[in-house]
Formats: C-alpha cells, sequence, structure tokens
C-alpha cells in the first residue's frame, strides 16, 4: 500500500510530461488516483505518451491533455475534457513550467512575458477553472510548484525566480480565500533536482551549486515527489498556505 491514499480521486498534473511532474503523475496514479496528464505539445507530446504507457501497464486510469496553460481558452477546453473523461477535479498540481538564463540587462521583454505567463498566469488560469467544481463539492487539494530560488535568488534567474516568488505570495492569499472550507492550497519549493530543466547547464556550474546544498547533492525526483503526495491527502487536511521546500538543506524557511 502507498505511504498515503488517493483511491477515488481525480487529479491534474501540469507539465508532467517529464522531470517532477511524470513523476507526481506517476506516485498519483500509484497511489490510486485517476491521473490527467497535461503537457505544451511539440516534443513533450511524445514524454507524455511514454509517461501514460507507464501508468496504464500497471493498471491505473490516465489521460493525455495538451494545452499551453498560458491560454485561457485552452485551459477552458482542458477541464472540460479532464471532466468528461476522469470526473470532477479533486487535486490540481500547478507545475508547468521551464527554465532559462539571461542577465536582466539581456533579457527581452518577449522571454519575461512568456516565461511569467507559463508559470504564474498558468496557475492562476488552473487555478480559476478548478475552484468552482472543488467549491461546489466542498473538496480539493490545489498543489502550486515553487523554488527555493524565490527566497534565496539567483543570478540570470530574475524572471524565474520572480514567478516563483509570485506563485508563493498567490498560494498564501488563495488559502487565505480558501477559509473553513475543505479546499487546501499549498507550495512546494524543490532545490536544484535532476530533470530536464538542468540539460545543458556545464557540469562545473552544477558543481558549484552542489557544494552549497548540505546534504552534499542533487536531488533526484524521487526525493521530491512525497512532498506532492502528502500535500494530496487527507493527512495533509489542516497543512494551509505552506510551503514545503524538499531542498536538502539548501534554504531553510
Amino acid at each position: 500500500m502507498p505511504p498515503f491514499e488517493l483511491s477515488g480521486r481525480s487529479a491534474l498534473v501540469t507539465g508532467a510530461s517529464s522531470g517532477i511532474g511524470a513523476g507526481v503523475a506517476r506516485a498519483f496514479a500509484t497511489a490510486g488516483a485517476r491521473v490527467a496528464i497535461n503537457h505544451p505539445g511539440g516534443a513533450a507530446r511524445g514524454d507524455a505518451e511514454r509517461v501514460a504507457e507507464a501508468i496504464s501497464a500497471a493498471g491505473a486510469e490516465v489521460l493525455i491533455v495538451e494545452a499551453d496553460v498560458a491560454q485561457e481558452a485552452a485551459v477552458a477546453a482542458m477541464y472540460r475534457r479532464v471532466a468528461e473523461a476522469i470526473g470532477p477535479l479533486d487535486i490540481l498540481v500547478n507545475n508547468a513550467g521551464f527554465a532559462s538564463t539571461a542577465p536582466v540587462h539581456e533579457l527581452s521583454t518577449e522571454h519575461f512575458d512568456r516565461l511569467l505567463a507559463v508559470h504564474l498566469r498558468g496557475t492562476f488560469l488552473c487555478t480559476r477553472a478548478a475552484l468552482p467544481g472543488m467549491y461546489a463539492r466542498n473538496y480539493g487539494r490545489i498543489i502550486n510548484t515553487a523554488s527555493q530560488l524565490a527566497y534565496r535568488g539567483a543570478p540570470g534567474l530574475s524572471h524565474y525566480t520572480a514567478a516563483k516568488g509570485a506563485i508563493i505570495s498567490f498560494t498564501r492569499s488563495l488559502a487565505l480565500e480558501l477559509g473553513e472550507s475543505n479546499i487546501t492550497a499549498n507550495c512546494v519549493a524543490p532545490g536544484a533536482t535532476r530533470t530536464p530543466i538542468l540539460d545543458g547547464v556545464p557540469e562545473v556550474m552544477l558543481e558549484a551549486i552542489r557544494q552549497t546544498i548540505p546534504k552534499g547533492r542533487l536531488a533526484e525526483v524521487e526525493d521530491i515527489v512525497p512532498a506532492y503526495l502528502f500535500l494530496a491527502s487527507e493527512e495533509a487536511r489542516h497543512v494551509v498556505g505552506q510551503c514545503i521546500s524538499p531542498n536538502g538543506g539548501d534554504v531553510f524557511l
């Protein structure tokens, strides 16, 4: 039996074609949830299909749904399809995102806007779409992916850290709005994790990051996923507006 039980629950994980999102989708399915895997299309489509195949082979119910979470119409269409295929949504994981580096004086407006649109606007649009159904049933778990870099900053990542900091603030305000309802909103702020988002980062930079982590290593996806499982479960019913940061001691929140 998995450590946290999600049988009978339906979950949507955005940005679930690889990395942490894929790990969360697989873990939710193992815990008994029906899972919708969101991806933005293009090269991510094949990755999403492979994640879904692994989940289906294990006997779990899974749906693949393509949508750019920064687009309002695409999000609305995604929610309609998810509701038709796996039922009213119980768990939302806002995980879609990407990273790139540029110092502020070289960062284009277009790139700044696009990153914030996917991370922050996407979190808002998906959350707004999920809330009416959650309010109607008085049940829901909303888990937003932040980053420990929202607390410590990082050169060349001002747009990324700004988005992640805003997501933490958004989550806190949302948690206050949810009040006494049986809906919770929380964040997971992973530390540096070996996922495709680090592809192309020079090994010398990865080594410099590793040296700042008291645990002495970068996280694996398996180190991060349990935080999402906990927050999605009944055991986290009294955890509200919090930010859990599995980061190996890199940042103390």
